[in-house]
């Protein structure tokens, strides 16, 4: 497939949409506590997206995943499903959101600490959302993907984490992926040099010990090899012709 570069059309759709998953994360904060359920989660972001946005849950049936969101709780790494069990204190958790608005397609993840969680815990989802926040930073016409991976391995990596290397973020537009692929890892002046128009996920999944991971007899969920914790935060991000747009920041959100 090859990359798309969008037109000032397509950009306002995009625009549209990656505001929709943006306000998703915004409007579910207040419920990520103690004790509810990843199924509930995943309710009322499907009752907002439908009956609210007039929108469609890309996740759900997309090569038959079954919920309309993914929760990932401690060790798992992306892809989680949800399901009956409750969030208790000292978790951490990622949601990931993608809406399909008009046909055209916005994502975003954020992570959510429960209750009072380990400071090891809270130095990995700090760092994690640093290594994203470095690697949007940079973006502009002229650089090469690998020069987005290696920011964030170096980053991740000096504190003393590991970055997955089996998932990586992604093109998107009409479809939920396009090309290139965004890795996490990588070497500067490497990989495909961007353009104005591109629109992409950047998307780092970061580890506590190994960056080896496995994937549970659900054909979904991605765990640490080690069975130690992971993290992620995502952002959809336009190429513009002097930098960046990020796509779905969100409310009081500030990338500095």
């Amino acid at each position: 497939m090859a990359i798309k570069i969008k037109s000032t059309e397509s950009i306002k759709k995009m625009k549209i949409a990656c505001k929709f998953a943006s306000n998703v994360l915004d409007m579910i904060t207040p419920y990520l506590k103690i004790g509810v359920s990843t199924n509930t989660l995943n309710d009322i972001c499907h009752e907002y997206i439908t009956k609210i946005q007039k929108a469609i849950p890309a996740p759900l049936n997309y090569l038959g995943y079954p919920k309309s969101i993914c929760t990932s709780i401690n060790e798992v790494v992306c892809h989680g499903i949800p399901g009956k069990d409750k969030l208790k204190n000292g978790d951490i958790i990622n949601v990931d959101v993608t809406v399909n608005k008009d046909g055209y397609y916005g994502d975003t993840s954020k992570m959510f600490l429960i209750g009072e969680v380990s400071s090891k815990a809270a130095e990995l989802v700090k760092i994690t959302q640093e290594c994203l926040y470095l690697a949007i930073k940079i973006i502009r016409p002229g650089l090469r993907t690998g020069d987005i991976g290696a920011v964030i391995q170096k980053y991740a990596e000096n504190h003393g984490f590991s970055v997955v290397r089996e998932y990586c973020g992604h093109g998107i537009g009409t479809n939920f992926h396009e090309e290139p692929q965004i890795l996490h890892f990588g070497t500067q002046g490497t990989g495909i040099p961007l353009k104005a128009g591109m629109i992409f996920t950047i998307e780092p999944m970061i580890n506590i010990g190994t960056y080896h991971t496995k994937v549970l007899n659900d054909g979904w969920t991605v765990v640490t090899a080690d069975n130690q914790l992971s993290a992620q935060w995502e952002h959809t991000i336009l190429v513009t012709e002097s930098g960046y747009e990020v796509l779905t920041l969100r409310n009081k959100e500030n990338i500095c």
